[in-house]
């Protein structure tokens, strides 16, 4: 089996790699760029059809993990940057799809609950087809889910959501910037969901690109559902933060903050009961996640 990842520079893919070096599976990953001291990392541009036609004919691998995408929410509702999000999010994720079929390769594509509308208090099940995105970047991602599953029958569509790990900028990093510098701390607490830590994920997707146990999938870590105010709360807890959290509603944090660009979803919960039904090991309790995440943060 060989495996190639898109996206090796951000966090997931990042996490990907380590998890299939870890089991000896061999891989190669792409970015951007092409740099990296510790894995096989080639140049790609995801967009380039030509080019990624060319790159995974070379490497011919059995099975496709995409990561890569454009994730800057806020910025994908600018007009400009509109085309791009498409071409990356859509177009980009076609190109790999194509290529998958091509060579007969399995596919993971990562999704995001801000396919569905974020309303409600129901948690969204994989198999839920009431796709309503509230902002540009969820309907980019629904057209990416939309490439892959209307071209491949090898396939998994795995949604997450509130997504953290090393590699990259992360909610947990940013309130613990803010709580050292802040005697109080205003977060949301009527945005609902679970966090993901990137390495539990990880292990997930190697767990599921050794089966053909194909489809929807969603996968945040367990322990229930909680609000970023919940979250930040046990951040300062775990870290031992002397900063009060005060949970406050969306409005009124746009109040104080200034209203985001893009509307953020109330509602995340993701039901990921699918998961034991087919065979894969759940993602851990979130709070040990947070655990494991702050030990090796405060070891670098």
């Amino acid at each position: 089996m060989k495996v190639f990842v898109t996206g090796v520079s951000g966090q997931l893919g990042h996490d990907v790699m380590l998890e299939l070096k870890k089991r000896g599976i061999p891989a190669v990953g792409s970015d951007r760029s092409g740099n990296s001291d510790e894995f096989e990392v080639i140049a790609l541009d995801i967009t380039d059809k030509e080019n990624v036609e060319k790159v995974l004919t070379e490497i011919s691998p059995n099975v496709i993990v995409h990561c890569a995408a454009w994730t800057n929410v806020d910025g994908a509702e600018d007009e400009k940057a509109r085309p791009i999000v498409e071409k990356v999010n859509v177009e980009g994720t076609k190109n790999l799809a194509e290529m998958a079929k091509k060579l007969d390769a399995k596919m993971i594509y990562i999704s995001t609950d801000y396919v569905f509308n974020g309303e409600g208090t129901t948690p969204w099940q994989p198999d839920d087809k009431n796709f309503a995105p509230q902002n540009f970047y969820g309907k980019t991602k629904l057209g990416g889910e939309l490439a892959v599953s209307e071209t491949l029958e090898k396939y998994f569509i795995v949604r997450i959501a509130w997504v953290f790990g090393k590699n990259g900028k992360n909610f947990v990093d940013t309130m613990l910037r803010v709580g050292e510098t802040h005697p109080e701390v205003r977060v949301v607490d009527d945005q609902i969901g679970t966090p993901t830590y990137c390495p539990d994920l990880a292990r997930l997707l190697v767990d599921m690109l050794e089966t053909e146990k194909y489809g929807f999938y969603h996968a945040t870590n367990s322990g229930g559902y909680i609000s970023w105010a919940d979250f930040t709360k046990e951040i300062f807890r775990q870290a031992k933060v002397d900063s009060k959290v005060i949970p406050v509603s969306t409005l009124e944090y746009e109040k104080i903050a200034g209203k985001t660009v893009a509307k953020r979803p109330s509602n995340s919960r993701l039901d990921k009961s699918k998961l034991e039904k087919n065979g894969f090991v759940s993602l851990p309790d979130w709070k040990d996640a947070l655990s494991r995440y702050l030990a090796e943060r405060n070891s670098n």
